[in-house]
């Protein structure tokens, strides 16, 4: 089988090696046994060892059925696996080979999907370019990937074209591939430590970072979702997030793991509420996610008299707007337990997943099922782990050293496990700044991601749990001290969002000199 190391991943792995967290003997035994004792490790086996190719072509040759609807065309298994084979053909034929970082650029369609399979074929790195950055981000994610092919759903998009003129990156139509035969071989995994794609983050710099996540971080995830979901081949999901972001990854994916169906939802509709709920109904779509603030637009064009609500004729579940839905996944912001009791009041047979993660612990790391338990509570919780993350909750002393959080006690969350990503693409510095060398004990990675969020944990009980769950209070440099005082900017935002006249609020502190 062929290495998968190309040029840009030896940049990665060249790194020098990652920084030890100053953590005791002592305070590692006891952040171990306080992360195993309230539930914050979660091991379980799952299936890491096929890639997403590998089952889309194993439904294609047992029950083919629809995979993959977008408002132009729908695919079968069958012709999704064929497109993506015959993708991977043109890819080899413009010199792409295990390792190699191959942009995708557009909007969402069904051919970005067969892009990333393709590419997964290959061996090779998926970085997305999506069809609403300007030419300077096209260049910059480009050009600090690594990336000398940007394979394009969107041949007419001039800022994609002149991004990759200016990253010095061929630009090659998926359109190309429909004359071309199918690819032959096998899909060329090379360890489970595979580097599967890139996606930039904003940096505090300005700079984006490239943040790299492995296959056993990606697979892991997906299978979390179907995990905790309950998800089924009778799913469809909606795939709604621009490409940028990681959430695409797994709406675009997820389904075709168990046979079911990703449903592509343009902008046009995503971005209107009234035409998303419709969308939703017609095509008998069962899982959304979105920001809180979409939520928020939804149940605001659900409210009587919006059109949408059905009046006052009684309707079965399945007639009600959003019929069909089992789950609706809140990510992106925090969610106010206020818009959770809207939810659960106008959308009864649909549960409410409030998810966490960071795009370099390949997504969510954190789900939590919103209950009416949790509505009095000052903010949700964040949730428990997803399948193979391990959730450090630790403060840092004065002296530099690390010390484990208990029950009650705010400190900030770190990330162990399977789901950890490599680091920063090509970025040393900020790399070290981020992960370390994860001393709790043998993880699949090594590696300890820092989140930089500040979280407490709550006792068994707390929302409804019969365990401990994360809360969320904000990043930890929103932290400050006033009058002595240390206070948290989000939790006194959170009191503000309960009064029924804020729908938002902001809180800062300006400092002046004094008299």
């Amino acid at each position: 089988m062929m290495s998968a190391r190309g040029p840009a991943v030896d940049r990665l792995l060249a790194q020098a090696g990652l920084p030890a967290l100053e953590v005791s003997a002592a305070e590692t035994g006891r952040a171990r046994a306080l992360a195993a004792r309230h539930g914050m490790l979660r091991e379980r086996d799952v299936d890491l060892a096929d890639p997403v190719i590998t089952r889309v072509e194993r439904f294609a040759a047992e029950r083919d059925r629809p995979a993959v609807t977008d408002e132009h065309r729908s695919l079968s298994y069958a012709e999704l696996a064929a497109e993506a084979r015959r993708l991977a053909t043109l890819l080899e034929d413009e010199g792409v080979e295990p390792g190699t970082v191959v942009g995708v650029g557009g909007g969402r369609r069904a051919s970005v999907i067969a892009a990333f399979l393709a590419i997964e074929l290959i061996g090779a790195l998926y970085v997305p370019a999506d069809e609403s950055w300007p030419a300077g981000r096209v260049r910059d994610v480009l050009s600090q990937a690594g990336a000398s092919l940007l394979v394009t759903v969107d041949a007419g998009n001039p800022a994609l074209a002149e991004g990759a003129a200016e990253a010095g990156c061929r630009v090659v139509d998926a359109a190309r591939s429909g004359h071309l035969p199918e690819w032959p071989g096998e899909p060329r995994l090379n360890g489970l430590d595979q580097p599967r794609y890139v996606l930039f983050t904003s940096g505090s710099t300005g700079r984006p970072k490239g943040a790299v996540v492995e296959h056993r971080g990606m697979l892991n995830h997906l299978w979390a979702k179907i995990i905790d979901l309950e998800l089924t081949g009778d799913d469809v999901l909606a795939f709604t997030a621009p490409l940028g972001f990681d959430i695409s990854i797994w709406q675009m994916l997820c389904p075709l793991l168990l046979g079911g169906r990703v449903d592509v939802i343009g902008d046009e509709t995503a971005h209107d509420p009234v035409a998303f709920a419709r969308a939703v109904d017609a095509q008998g779509i069962t899982i959304v996610e979105l920001v809180p603030t979409m939520v928020r637009h939804l149940l605001d064009d659900l409210a009587p008299g919006s059109g949408l609500s059905g009046g006052t004729t009684p309707q079965t579940p399945r007639q009600r707007p959003l019929g069909t839905l089992r789950w609706m996944i809140a990510t992106g912001e925090e969610l106010p337990a206020e818009l959770s009791r809207r939810w659960l009041d106008a959308v009864p047979h649909a549960r409410l997943l409030n998810a966490y993660g960071p795009t370099e612990c390949s997504d969510d790391v954190t789900h939590h099922t919103v209950t009416a338990a949790d509505l009095d509570l000052l903010r949700l919780p964040i949730g428990t782990p997803i399948v193979n993350a391990r959730l450090y909750v630790l403060r840092e002393e004065g002296d530099g050293t690390w010390a484990a959080c208990d029950v009650g006690e705010t400190g900030e969350l770190f990330v162990g496990g399977v789901v950890v990503g490599r680091g920063y693409l090509g970025d040393d510095e900020r790399t070290r700044e981020a992960f370390f060398r994860d001393p709790f004990g043998a993880s699949p990675t090594g590696r300890l991601y820092r989140t930089g969020d500040a979280v407490r944990l709550l006792p068994a009980g707390a929302g409804g749990e019969d365990r401990a769950t994360l809360q969320y209070l904000g990043r930890v440099d929103r932290q400050v001290k006033i009058g002595g005082v240390r206070m948290e900017l989000g939790e006194i935002e959170a009191v503000l969002q309960r009064h029924p006249a804020v729908r938002a609020a902001a809180v800062v502190v300006h400092e002046y000199p004094p008299r």
